[in-house]
């Protein structure tokens, strides 16, 4: 996760017919562009609430960044196969409860993916498929089950060189979970936290309506496939347009099934509704690899869960407890 200087794009008010308004700030975290909308009283109110959210995801990042060398991340990476690391207590909690997503999804999800990143590039970077003997190689490193936890001591210890962890699918919607939790704490009524498509919301724009929800269009990526209220909860997006690479006239998405070392195929498109941002993102990465039927059984199972995915083919799947129309014209 690479760390980058914040920067900030604007911050506007947007409406101004109540006591409270509705103020916006984009900024770059994360490697990836980032905003947060909430309800204050004027804008200078409202800055300091977005100045203190920013804060706390930048602690977030260099908590969990593997580009860091001096984070906690690198150091658990660094002593694989070597030694235990005692961790914060916060770090520890994350990388227990990705375990829990992992045994929840048959490995689908797993933060030891992180090894296959030295063959799969979506950088614009790569002229060729790796060889199956490098695929192979890779996933010999991939394995939730080789993390080992010692909660006594909070340490965490990776059982061979060469693994790695990473939090790509997970983090940023850790970091949007604790940005909201931190402005409610300071008072802020409603908002939306934004993680570069990891959202998590609360509370009511200041005439009282639903805050809503876009969701592209994965065939047409500059329309919006459906547009939802969505309260007090969070909701991701994973697609395959926006990180892939084309080899020999084949598509490859970025999601890459730690269980086999190559990329997911069938699905374009899964959006997750969750209690939280950091369930909705891991969530939405495991069905892209569980695929269709396996991914919507999961997701029934789930309380206070949902999902909608739409497939190579333009249909459109959903949970038990989302109602929209099956499929949509493709253009």
């Amino acid at each position: 996760m690479k760390s980058v200087t914040v920067f900030v794009a604007f911050l506007c008010w947007v409406s101004q017919s109540y006591s409270q308004e509705i103020f916006k700030k984009n900024f770059s975290l994360m490697g990836s562009q980032f905003d947060i909308t909430l309800v204050a009283s004027n804008e200078i109110e409202a800055a300091q609430f977005i100045e203190a959210a920013i804060g706390e995801m930048k602690r977030i990042e260099k908590l969990i960044s593997s580009w860091d060398n001096n984070s906690q991340t690198s150091l658990i990476n660094k002593n694989a196969g070597v030694a235990a690391v005692k961790v914060s207590r916060e770090l520890y909690d994350l990388i227990e409860r990705s375990i829990a997503i992992s045994r929840l999804t048959d490995g689908a999800f797993d933060i030891t993916y992180a090894s296959m990143d030295a063959i799969w590039k979506f950088d614009g970077s790569m002229r060729e498929m790796p060889s199956e003997k490098e695929i192979v190689k890779s996933v010999a490193y991939v394995g939730y089950k080789n993390i080992v936890l010692d909660s006594n001591l909070s340490t965490v210890f990776l059982k061979q060189q060469g693994m790695k962890i990473g939090f790509g699918a997970i983090g940023k919607g850790y970091a949007a979970d604790k940005a909201k939790k931190l402005l409610q704490s300071r008072g802020v009524i409603a908002g939306i936290i934004n993680a570069s498509g990891d959202m998590n919301t609360w509370g009511k724009k200041p005439n009282g309506e639903d805050w809503t929800v876009a969701i592209k269009n994965p065939m047409a990526k500059q329309q919006v496939f459906a547009t939802l209220p969505i309260k007090n909860r969070a909701v991701v997006t994973s697609g395959d347009y926006e990180k892939y690479v084309k080899l020999d006239g084949k598509k490859y998405t970025h999601i890459i099934d730690p269980r086999t070392g190559y990329p997911s195929y069938g699905i374009v498109s899964v959006t997750v509704f969750a209690p939280g941002a950091e369930m909705a993102d891991a969530l939405a990465t495991s069905v892209f690899v569980m695929g269709k039927a396996v991914g919507i059984d999961r997701i029934n199972q789930l309380n206070g869960v949902d999902c909608i995915i739409i497939d190579d083919k333009g249909m459109v799947y959903t949970s038990n407890h989302i109602k929209i129309n099956k499929e949509y014209e493709k253009k």
